[in-house]
């Protein structure tokens, strides 16, 4: 935990890296992962719906467990909208496009997809 004050020697030497102190401000952003509900899939993309807006040709990492297969792909919104607006929460749709894929990814993408609509045909 940051607490501001001089840190201990043992600590201080633990470090590969030198670390300067910022003398007023410097921005930055942290990505944290937030939880999703995926609507639709397709080779190209998905629609999700979240519990805050994205912002239109902005890019984002995705987690999707894809059955046994975990990927984390790279998308951008190509479309935002609200879908519902309660007293306590407002949720919104997305979609977006996944871009650069790696062919083991999209491979696992488009397995995923298949099996959903083999199961689909057969039941």
């Amino acid at each position: 935990m940051a607490t501001g004050g001089p840190e201990p020697a043992a600590r201080q030497e633990r470090r590969d890296n030198e670390r300067v102190s910022i003398l007023g401000e410097l921005p930055g952003e942290v990505m944290v992962f937030q939880p999703m509900a995926i609507t639709e899939i397709g080779r190209g993309g998905v629609q999700i719906e979240t519990s805050f807006p994205f912002h239109i040709e902005s890019l984002h990492q995705l987690r999707l467990a894809l059955g046994d297969q975990p990927i984390v792909v790279q998308g951008r919104v190509t479309h935002c909208s609200i879908i519902d607006v309660d007293q306590e929460f407002v949720r919104y749709r997305s979609s977006i496009e996944f871009i650069e894929l790696s062919e083991r990814t999209y491979e696992v993408i488009a397995l995923f997809v298949d099996a959903i609509k083999e199961g689909r045909r057969g039941a």
